[in-house]
């Protein structure tokens, strides 16, 4: 048997069996990543850290238990207004950026004065509903 006959034979199950080689590899590697992220949020979520729900809703964790996940977090949304959320309802924790502090010096500058308006077309040779000539 020659090896163009036995790839004949056996290409489809080889191609095939390499093919769940590669999805049951890729697989695993996926699950540790995402493993890694869990631990790593789960570390970053303390008491002070500003997060983000899943409803888009931003705030500050109050108290939240790393190792009862059953348990609420306690969020502190606005001065004086906390809610329970589920501790999986927390998407991820926000680091302050540099971009939040230019925002912020933005807002509490004094408005800016407007451009002037453009000057009116000045009437010209072309009668009214027609193209002006370039």
């Amino acid at each position: 048997m020659d090896l163009a006959t036995f790839f004949n034979q056996y290409g489809l199950i080889l191609l095939l069996g390499a093919l769940l080689v590669f999805m049951f590899w890729s697989s695993r590697r996926r699950m540790q990543k995402q493993k890694l992220e869990q631990e790593q949020k789960a570390r970053q979520t303390v008491p002070g850290a500003k997060v983000l729900l899943q409803g888009g809703l931003y705030g500050t964790i109050v108290a939240f238990d790393p190792d009862n996940l059953d348990e609420p977090a306690l969020v502190e949304i606005a001065p004086g207004v906390q809610i329970e959320v589920h501790s999986q309802a927390i998407l991820r924790v926000v680091s302050p950026t540099d971009d939040d502090v230019v925002l912020d010096d933005a807002v509490a500058e004094p408005e800016a004065e407007l451009p002037a308006a453009a000057p009116e077309a000045t009437e010209t040779d072309t009668e009214p509903g027609s193209k002006p000539q370039a």
